[in-house]
C-alpha cells in the first residue's frame, strides 16, 4: 500500500477546527508580535519530542462496531475494533491520512513516545498496541516512521519526517515466576520489537511497586528492583508517571540510568496522586532524567488552561533546573470525524463496571471538573507552538526552551542507551 500524502487546497472543517484552538490558546497567552515570532521560530528549528503522548486519532468506524455489537461481541472484542480503528484507521482512508499528517505537521512535533503498549504486564495484552503502531510505521514510512534511538529522530527531523519512538504502559511479565530470570525474559524480547520505555506500575499496585492511587504507599519490591536494574540492562527508560511517590524514590536509588516521570506535573502547585512531590523530581534530576509535564487539566490546577501548564514547567526550571523538565502531553488530536461516529454507536454500548488499573480512591485527592472548553482547547496537541511561544513569554533562554521542547529527551535516550549492554 502506497502512502500518498497530498493536502486539500480548499479550507474545510479540519483546518478550522485546529483554527479555533489556536485562537483560544493566543487568546489566552495573548503573546506580542516579537514573542510570537521568536517562538514560532524556535520551535519551527528545533527537534521537537513528545516525552509521552498519542498520535492523532482516527474516528470510529460506527457501521461496523454496532454490527459486532448485535452479533454478541464480548467487551474485549469491542476494545479491540475500537482501538484498532483509532490507531490504525487513517491508513485506509484518503481523507483521514490527510487529517492525520495534517495535524503532524501543524504540531510540529518531531517525535513522540507513542503509548504503544495497554495498561497490563501481560505480554499478550501489551503487544496489541504495539502491533498496530508498528503496522502504521510500516506502511507510512518514510513519512511516518518508528525510530529506537537518539540519531534516528536527529535523522527524520532533517528529512522533514515525524516519528514515533515506542512505550508500554507496563513491564512485560508472565507471573509464572519458574525464576527470576525466565520471568525477566520478555523485557529484552519487547526492547527487541522497538519498546524504549516502560512504567514500573500503572495506578495500582502490582509485583513491581505501588501505583499513585494505593493509600498505603510501600515503594518498590525486592522484585522491583531487580527490574529496574534489568531495564538499565537492556536499555529501556525506567518510568514513574503512576507510580507512587516512594516507589519513583526507590527507582531513582536504584537506578544506574536516567529515570523519568514522563507524564505529570508538580505536588507543590497542585494536589493530585498523579503529580509528584518536590522530593521525588529532586531524584529523578539526580539520576540526570526528567519530570514530562502533561496538558491534563486536573492535574494541573487553578485555571487548568496554557497558563497552568507553563507554571508547572517553569517551576520546575527554577527549582531543579531546564534540564529536569520536558513535555508529555498525554493528549493525541482526533480527527474531527471521532465525535460524529461516537455519538452513534454511544446507545448501543454497555455500562462496564470499572477497570482495575483505572481505580482512583475519591478521597484522597482534590479534583475539580473542567466545564469551560477554553481550557482543553488551549492545550490541544495542535497548539504545541504555542507552549513555545509561552515558554518565550516566561522568559526561558532559546537554550532552555530548545531543552524542554526535545533535547532533554535526546539526551535522555542516548545515556539510557550508552549506559546499556548494547554498548559494553
Amino acid at each position: 500500500m502506497a502512502c500518498m500524502i497530498k493536502f486539500s487546497k480548499e479550507e474545510d472543517y479540519m483546518d478550522k477546527e485546529i483554527k479555533k484552538f489556536w485562537e483560544v490558546g493566543i487568546n489566552i497567552l495573548k503573546p506580542s508580535r516579537k514573542e510570537l515570532e521568536k517562538g514560532l521560530k524556535i520551535h519551527k528549528e528545533s527537534i521537537v519530542c513528545d516525552a509521552y503522548g498519542f498520535a492523532p486519532i482516527a474516528p470510529l468506524n460506527s457501521e461496523i462496531l454496532i454490527k459486532n455489537i448485535q452479533e454478541g461481541a464480548s467487551g474485549i472484542e469491542i476494545e479491540d475494533l475500537r482501538e484498532d480503528m483509532m490507531q490504525t484507521g487513517y491508513i485506509y482512508n484518503k481523507k483521514e491520512r490527510e487529517i492525520y499528517f495534517q495535524a503532524w505537521k501543524t504540531s510540529g512535533v518531531t517525535c513522540i513516545m507513542q503509548n504503544a503498549g495497554q495498561e497490563s504486564s501481560l505480554p499478550n495484552v501489551i503487544i496489541k498496541r504495539l502491533a498496530r503502531f508498528t503496522f502504521a510505521t510500516d506502511i507510512l514510512k518514510p513519512y511516518l516512521r518508528k525510530v529506537v534511538s537518539a540519531e534516528e529522530i536527529i535523522t527524520a527531523k532533517k528529512e522533514n519526517s515525524f516519528c514515533l519512538c515506542f512505550s508500554a504502559n507496563g513491564v512485560p511479565l508472565t507471573n509464572q515466576f519458574i525464576s527470576v530470570e525466565d520471568e525477566l525474559r520478555y523485557i529484552k524480547i519487547f526492547f527487541q520489537l522497538g519498546i524504549r520505555m516502560m512504567h514500573l506500575t500503572y495506578n495500582r499496585r502490582n509485583l513491581i511497586g505501588d501505583g499513585c492511587m494505593e493509600e498505603n504507599d510501600g515503594g518498590l519490591s525486592d522484585f522491583g528492583k531487580i527490574v529496574v536494574k534489568e531495564m538499565n540492562r537492556i536499555g529501556i527508560i525506567v518510568d514513574v508517571a503512576h507510580s507512587s511517590q516512594k516507589t519513583a524514590i526507590d527507582a531513582c536509588k536504584i537506578s544506574s540510568s536516567p529515570v523519568v516521570a514522563s507524564h505529570s506535573a508538580c505536588m507543590s502547585l497542585w494536589e493530585h496522586p498523579r503529580n509528584k512531590k518536590d522530593e521525588v523530581i529532586s531524584k529523578i534530576a539526580d539520576t540526570g532524567g526528567y519530570i514530562g509535564i502533561c496538558c491534563i487539566p486536573g492535574f494541573l490546577g487553578r485555571t487548568g488552561d496554557i497558563n497552568a501548564f507553563l507554571d508547572h514547567i517553569v517551576y520546575v526550571v527554577k527549582k531543579f533546573g531546564s534540564k529536569y523538565v520536558a513535555i508529555g502531553t498525554d493528549f493525541g488530536y482526533k480527527s474531527p470525524n471521532y465525535e460524529k461516529e461516537l455519538k452513534k454507536i454511544s446507545p448501543y454500548l454497555k455500562k462496564e463496571r470499572t477497570r482495575w488499573v483505572n481505580y482512583w480512591p475519591k478521597a484522597n485527592h482534590r479534583h475539580k471538573k473542567w466545564k469551560k472548553p477554553e481550557q482543553i482547547n488551549s492545550l490541544a496537541w495542535t497548539n504545541w507552538p504555542l507552549f513555545t511561544v509561552g515558554l518565550v513569554q516566561r522568559g526561558l533562554s532559546e537554550k532552555q526552551i530548545r531543552d524542554i521542547i526535545g533535547g532533554n529527551v535526546i539526551r535522555v535516550l542516548k545515556e539510557v542507551q550508552r549506559k546499556s549492554d548494547l554498548e559494553k
